[in-house]
């Protein structure tokens, strides 16, 4: 059965209805590990942390409810996956900061299928982190759980279930935390929801897993003479009919190179790529007024896939990352990688203009349109020329003034060796792959108080976007604020933050497949 693994059925038993369930890897005073206590995500130090978070006593109350769907992608394109409420994404949701946020997760997929809900970017209480077993037990099918905490930091964030792959399903949806004391000065706002699409159409995100787990290994005697096309689903390549029991790719993507990515882009063939959940033949559409000035939210929630985002015929100002102020940079485009979000502020110029997210290094792409007077719809395929000008990433950023990290020494230094490689799909940190039945086995530890330099180390031929829970970090000594940042192949990346969010928190590649097979780890506050 496809929505089962190996960490649902681990779960199966743990998973209960209502809030604070934690597995019983955690305890309420905090988790053994050998000779030192860790703080458990329940403990009276994570709640005396809650408590200090400035609220304006204003909860948002609302059920979302994960189900199977038949989703309409546009075109005549249907795919059968589950999400929240039939449609993807999922309906936004916007708070102010220091809102509370209640929402209860009802468990309504099939038969044993488990879930829960990562608040991607958020540095909230430990407890409501959503990561089974490390902070909570799954929920399991048919039941509930109430996910309450403040939102304190405004910006652009998402939600997505952190069990198996069903991150490259349709259980994700926009969360926008707005600043009641917002600085910039726009005329409307677009989220833009970027997505590699596979489920339901050629497969399932189990299926593909199943498959990658094999590795380049597990493909001798296949017929690779499809396997260097990185479009769509036509790309496969067929079992030898030498009889030698090679097995067939209809998944794996070969072929797929990007300059930006320092090499090899990714290793999923889509046959979709979704701007706001709809093809690039019927594409999302927005609506405006020349010269008025739009803020545009991009939020890459995709499983696989860098995008190179462009606005035909437009400048772009960047304005925050993951959230994040920085300070502004006009560019012709950007590269975003999965669990990236950007903010961006343009103005409109008269016409229809097509808004491209390119597939980095997969020969494909989404689409969708802007607006603001008459003329005829862009070709799906339509590529501006923006898309090769200034390409924005991260590294060439800086942190806004307001929230750049005061200079101060580490007071604790990891290095977060990225190891493994496509060859047996050995993905994993510092040489071993995560172990989510033992997930405190071998934390990562820091202190309260201290300042922490990671320094992710990538020994593979392959880019990770690093993902780190409960916090955002600082790239360099005055990069930008981040949570999610893009580690390019034989190259170190050195990220910043303070240890201010008491509990356990995974630190982990946000490919989705890379995550599952191991490249993932626990970073724990010492009690």
């Amino acid at each position: 059965m496809n929505s089962i693994n190996r960490r649902s059925v681990l779960l199966a038993g743990l998973g209960v209805a209502g809030a604070g369930a934690l597995a019983a890897c955690s305890s309420g005073s905090g988790s053994s590990h050998g000779t030192t206590s860790l703080v458990g995500p329940d403990s009276e130090v994570v709640a005396a942390t809650d408590r200090k978070r400035k609220g304006t006593g204003k909860v948002r109350n609302l059920t979302l409810t994960a189900a199977p769907a038949v989703l309409d992608l546009g075109a005549g394109a249907t795919a059968k996956s589950w999400a929240f409420s039939g449609r993807t994404p999922g309906e936004e949701i916007r708070l102010t900061a220091g809102d509370t946020l209640a929402a209860e997760l009802s468990n309504q997929l099939p038969h044993r299928t488990t879930t829960s809900l990562h608040w991607h970017g958020i540095a909230l209480r430990a407890d409501m982190d959503g990561v089974p077993p490390a902070t909570q037990a799954a929920v399991r099918a048919g039941g509930t759980f109430t996910y309450r905490f403040i939102a304190d930091t405004p910006g652009t964030y998402f939600f997505h279930p952190h069990v198996g792959v069903q991150l490259d399903r349709g259980l994700y949806a926009p969360l926008i935390v707005e600043d009641p004391k917002e600085p910039l000065s726009y005329d409307d706002e677009w989220v833009v929801v970027l997505d590699d699409w596979v489920d339901g159409v050629t497969g399932t995100p189990d299926e593909v897993f199943a498959e990658l787990k094999h590795g380049m290994g597990g493909m001798d005697g296949m017929d690779m003479g499809d396997m260097s096309m990185s479009g769509g689903s036509s790309g496969r390549a067929s079992a030898s009919p030498s009889g030698s029991g090679g097995m067939s790719a209809e998944f794996m993507l070969m072929g797929a190179e990007s300059k930006l990515l320092g090499g090899d882009a990714g290793d999923v063939k889509y046959p979709y790529h979704l701007v706001n959940g709809r093809v690039p033949a019927d594409p999302d559409v927005y609506r405006g007024k020349p010269g008025k000035r739009v803020r545009l939210r991009v939020i890459n929630a995709g499983g696989d896939t860098a995008y190179r985002v462009a606005l035909g015929g437009h400048k772009l100002t960047v304005t925050h990352t993951d959230g994040f102020p920085v300070r502004h940079q006009q560019v012709d485009a950007l590269l975003v990688g999965m669990g990236e979000r950007y903010d961006v502020l343009v103005t409109l110029a008269d016409g229809v203009f097509p808004l491209v997210a390119l597939a980095e290094g997969k020969n494909a792409g989404g689409m969708a349109v802007v607006r603001t007077g008459s003329g005829g719809a862009p070709q799906p395929t339509v590529r501006p020329k923006e898309l090769d000008g200034m390409i924005m990433t991260a590294a060439r950023l800086k942190a806004a003034d307001d929230v750049r990290l005061e200079t101060k020494k580490a007071d604790r230094v990891h290095r977060i060796a990225l190891t493994g490689g496509m060859t047996r799909y050995d993905w994993g940190i510092n040489g071993k792959r995560f172990d989510m039945d033992h997930p405190t086995a071998d934390p990562i530890l820091v202190q309260q108080g201290e300042r922490v330099r990671l320094d992710f180390v990538n020994t593979t031929s392959m880019w990770h976007p690093m993902h780190l829970h409960g916090h955002t970090y600082q790239l360099g000594t005055d990069g930008p604020r981040k949570d999610t940042t893009i580690v390019l192949p034989k190259r170190t990346a050195s990220v910043y933050f303070d240890a201010d969010n008491p509990g356990q928190w995974m630190l982990h590649c946000h490919n989705a497949y890379h995550g599952e097979a191991g490249m993932m780890a626990l970073l724990a506050y010492q009690g």
